[in-house]
């Protein structure tokens, strides 16, 4: 390959993982928040009042998409996979089965309350796999 096309493809990769980072352009792969073997990508997206977020386990481990229950606003709906109504409740509950996305699969939640959400995967949680969604009006 000769250094113009690798510099020009370079470049084009860089931008385009930039551009998802910075959440500037949607994923064509239909899905806003990825997981790796231990952290979301991006870290943090930001949407608006009635947007759905779709997160996808792009990994070969069990995930969990799970709100701190302090870390959401007030008046907001509590997410977790598995359906769960409080963080304990979803902490009990793990087994590597109960609330979790596995390869390829999966989850998608609706913000209808401005605010910043805070949330983490159970099993990874110690590893730092956290994320931020910040829901604008």
């Amino acid at each position: 390959m000769d250094r113009r096309r690798f510099l020009a493809g370079a470049g084009a990769a860089a931008s385009a993982s930039l551009a998802g980072c910075l959440n500037l352009t949607p994923n064509p792969d239909g899905y806003d928040v990825g997981m790796t073997a231990q952290a979301f990508m991006p870290y943090k997206v930001s949407v608006s009042v009635g947007d759905t977020v779709v997160w996808k386990n792009t990994s070969t481990r069990a995930h969990s998409v799970t709100a701190y229950g302090d870390g959401i606003p007030d008046d907001a709906e509590y997410f977790a996979t598995g359906g769960f109504d409080t963080e304990q409740a979803a902490r009990d509950a793990w087994d590597g089965k109960r609330g979790a996305i596995t390869t390829g699969q999966t989850y998608s939640h609706t913000f209808e309350v401005a605010g910043t959400y805070q949330y983490f995967c159970i099993p990874h949680e110690q590893a730092g796999m956290q994320g931020v969604v910040v829901v604008e009006e």
